[in-house]
């Protein structure tokens, strides 16, 4: 899987959309359910995928005439990731400033 990077804030949405819908989706309906625009949205997916966080498939049992989509849905690693970074972030402990005082 690599290196993994900050997710970007349209990466969390796409990841939330799918998440809430548990099924394949298609980019257009990504785009359209997330507003996420397709000039970002397509190279998002495929990063996501390449990181493990999506499944990509192509579309099987067209209708006659129309061309084939890829379909999209999360991945357990996926899921994992975006629960955990819905998760309030853990408070530093606080520092205790020991002020010195001098002598005069």
């Amino acid at each position: 899987m690599g290196v993994m990077r900050k997710l970007s804030p349209q990466a969390r949405i796409v990841l939330d959309a799918l998440a809430t819908e548990r099924d394949w989706l298609h980019g257009y309906e990504l785009s359209r359910r997330t507003g996420v625009r397709p000039g970002t949205l397509y190279p998002l997916l495929e990063r996501l995928a390449d990181r493990g966080l999506l499944e990509a498939k192509w579309e099987e049992n067209l209708a006659a005439g129309r061309p084939r989509r890829h379909a999209y849905r999360i991945t357990a690693d996926g899921d994992h990731l975006r629960a955990r970074l819905a998760e309030p972030p853990v408070p530093a402990p606080a520092r205790t400033t020991r002020i010195v005082s001098r002598p005069a």
